[in-house]
């Protein structure tokens, strides 16, 4: 082993920063260095990792390895005609739409940070704001190269059930190494963008519901501490690619550059309490305030409609030394009135978050793991040190596993295992599959030993 990839104990957190564990972390740049961490790791297993943008504990491995992926970060091949990229696992999206951009071409889904990298993407099935339209990000995977635990590198076509298992499969399948991926073709770096109000959430889903269908991309932004008659109020986002001709004259010559803004960083460390329900309710309610009635085409970066935290290197720090949770789930079609309780019992129980967001989802995708399905999910940040925030989200965690929907396990930190086979009906599927394809369970992180996985 090279002293480049030598490992280095460290503690190692999710990006809610919540639950640090220490861990070797090894950072192979080939696939000989790849294969040798996985043989070396130990009893402990080991997990692979990308820009740790994974919020909960799904890229931890208290006491064992983790593999740090990002030394695998070469673009390998670009059919510009065709509309392919093949490159390595340790890629970023960000990377990605700085090479691919100038050429025509976009990243078919993204998540709100390009900070992710490929594998990242495969392993969590990322989703973006057009799930509706276009699924989720394996959808778009042609194939990827995975090392196992045997030592074998695999090549695995979509359709295959190891390919379904890895979708989705938070690393417990195996070490992505490289992928192919289709893309999207786009005229601008440009983003044509209508916004609205919505007054409460009743009028929020009819919006949605209704007009979803004329836009590639969807979300609204949700105050969840509005009560009464304002309760799930929101403000709407949709939007597409600018076409060419929306552009001024001036500005069609540089039709695709691709710009991002950055701001100062967030301070390392931040009074605790800042986030407090009187200094949210204030930033929601001006929030609410300042955005349009009723507003169209208006031309935004790609980085200010997708990534606008991206342009605040750690973000997260915002919330104090506690950390905060990020809580993801979805629940199907049909069952709307177990979304409105749950936003009901968040606004009552004055929980300070905003970033929360409501969008819907299209069609399931294959993966055994994935997250969405056909539906609506709702996203919301909680500082970690609420006053009874567990039992609160246990509370959550029931009312939804009941109404058939289920939480998202990239940003999970402590759902109880006892759900997690009403959540994912394919659990026995997965579970089976990697008995087989790793039968000493080398692959192993904190998200797995909590959950079973």
């Amino acid at each position: 082993m090279s002293a480049s990839t030598a490992p280095v104990t460290t503690t190692v957190t999710g990006w809610g920063r919540t639950a640090p564990t220490a861990a070797r972390l090894i950072r192979p740049r080939t696939y000989e260095e790849a294969a040798a961490a996985v043989r070396e790791c130990g009893a402990r297993g080991g997990i692979p990792r990308g820009l740790g943008r994974a919020y909960g504990d799904a890229a931890q491995n208290a006491g064992g390895a983790v593999f740090d992926m990002t030394g695998l970060d070469r673009i390998h091949a670009i059919d510009a005609d065709d509309g392919t990229v093949l490159c390595g696992a340790g890629v970023s999206l960000h990377r990605l739409m700085q090479v691919l951009l100038p050429l025509g071409w976009f990243v078919p889904v993204t998540p709100g940070t390009r900070q992710v990298t490929v594998g990242g993407a495969i392993g969590a099935d990322i989703h973006g704001k057009n799930h509706h339209v276009s699924g989720s990000f394996s959808r778009h995977v042609l194939s990827f190269e995975l090392l196992t635990a045997d030592g074998e590198i695999r090549t695995v076509g979509r359709g295959t059930p190891l390919f379904d298992a890895t979708a989705g499969g938070m690393g417990l399948t195996g070490v992505i190494l490289t992928a192919t991926l289709r893309l999207l073709p786009v005229e601008t770096s440009l983003m044509s963008v209508d916004t609205e109000r919505a007054s409460d959430l009743d009028d929020l889903m009819a919006r949605l519901a209704g007009t979803d269908h004329h836009y590639r991309y969807s979300v609204a932004w949700i105050d969840l501490l509005a009560r009464g008659a304002a309760t799930g109020r929101a403000v709407l986002t949709r939007g597409d690619h600018a076409p060419l001709d929306a552009l001024p004259a001036r500005a069609r010559a540089r039709a695709l550059e691709f710009r991002t803004p950055r701001f100062p960083a967030a301070p390392a460390f931040l009074p605790e309490g800042l986030l407090s329900r009187t200094t949210v309710g204030l930033f929601n309610e001006l929030w609410y305030r300042k955005a349009p009635r009723a507003r169209t085409g208006e031309l935004q970066r790609i980085s200010s409609f997708f990534h606008p935290l991206d342009g605040v290197p750690h973000w997260n720090r915002v919330y104090g030394r506690g950390g905060f949770v990020q809580y993801q789930f979805v629940v199907g079609h049909g069952r709307e009135d177990t979304l409105r309780r749950i936003v009901r019992r968040i606004a009552d129980r004055r929980c300070p978050s905003f970033l929360a967001v409501l969008k819907r989802f299209g069609e399931a995708d294959p993966g055994w793991l994935s997250f969405p399905l056909p539906g609506w999910t709702l996203a919301l940040d909680i500082p970690a040190g609420l006053p009874g925030l567990g039992a609160f989200l246990d509370g959550l965690d029931e009312e939804v596993a009941a109404a058939g929907g289920r939480v998202y396990l990239a940003k999970d930190s402590r759902l109880r295992p006892e759900l997690l086979a009403a959540m994912y009906p394919r659990l026995d599927d997965f579970r089976a599959l990697r008995a087989r394809v790793d039968p000493r369970g080398v692959f192993v992180s904190d998200l797995s030993r909590r959950l079973a996985l």
